[in-house]
């Protein structure tokens, strides 16, 4: 049975503990909020080359790129966002978890000798996929990018697996990551960038919304232009994404850590309190019992 002095240290030891959680809680909810915002300043970007892509689409023109060929299957690039840090609860793990249901997937489709290649963002990620490597799975680890990138990394990255791409390195770019819909919900998703197809490049409604355009030079080049500045939108979408969250993941991480804390230290408390008394009752029956004798 723990004595006084034990307890008391245990409940000054809960006490710290939920206010360093607190205090995680609120750094992460700034975070969050930051990325909340720098994701509004992304989207009329990507509102404005949906809208170009709207306009061209609507005409009667032929369009040809590299980056809309579709070809036979057989090696297929997969990207995976997750996190740097720890202490944000399941939320590396359902991505891994996504991961591994894709790679069942896409055999399933290809075929089991579908060469598969995954890069992970994160160290999290990293490590959790490097025991994934072997046989037609390869792991391509990229020491400059992760869940932190700048804009400019970013931009570096996607330049990188347009190349891969056009090269023949792969037939097909999977992004898997967490799309941000509010604190307590972040839904795991997996979408198709390479080759780009036409409803990724706008929504459903975007080509009913286009205006008559004249276009110059010609409307394939200004096609060919803008594609890659779409691609590039995404992939700074998805980080952002990522990293919005990352951070509710861990906002909701350190709530529950600071629950669990409040509601151990009123279980101590009640167990100190308890004893503390047993301790009087029984000093007041010592005491009594001398003058009794």
């Amino acid at each position: 049975m723990a004595t006084l002095r034990e307890l008391k240290g245990r409940i000054t030891s809960v006490n710290s503990t939920g206010k360093i959680t607190g205090a995680m809680k609120m750094i992460s909810s700034a975070k969050m909020h930051k990325a909340e915002l720098s994701l509004r300043k992304l989207l009329p970007f990507r509102a404005q080359i949906q809208s170009i892509m709207g306009n061209l689409l609507s005409t009667d023109a032929e369009f040809s790129s590299p980056l809309i060929e579709e070809r036979p299957v057989a090696n297929v690039a997969v990207v995976v966002l997750g996190s740097d840090d720890g202490l944000c609860g399941a939320y590396n793990i359902n991505v891994f978890k996504g991961l591994l249901l894709a790679i069942n997937n896409l055999r399933d489709t290809y075929g089991s000798n579908v060469g598969i290649t995954v890069y992970p963002v994160g160290q999290k990620m990293q490590k959790a996929v490097r025991k994934l490597a072997g046989g037609s799975i390869k792991v391509a680890v990229l020491p400059d990018v992760n869940s932190k990138s700048t804009p400019g990394q970013i931009k570096e990255f996607t330049r990188e697996l347009i190349d891969a791409f056009n090269q023949g390195a792969f037939d097909k770019l999977d992004v898997l990551y967490m799309s941000f819909k509010s604190v307590s919900r972040q839904v795991f998703t997996r979408e198709t960038l390479l080759p780009v197809s036409p409803r990724t490049l706008v929504g459903d409604d975007a080509v009913q919304a286009c205006r008559p355009c004249i276009f110059e030079p010609d409307a394939n080049t200004i096609f060919t232009s803008v594609l890659p500045l779409f691609v590039l939108a995404f992939m700074q979408e998805t980080f952002v994404q990522n990293a919005a969250s990352e951070q509710a993941a861990r906002v909701m991480a350190m709530q529950t850590a600071a629950d669990n804390a409040k509601k151990l230290l009123e279980e101590l408390q009640l167990e100190y309190n308890k004893l503390r008394q047993q301790a009087i009752t029984s000093e007041l029956l010592d005491i009594l019992g001398g003058q009794a004798r």
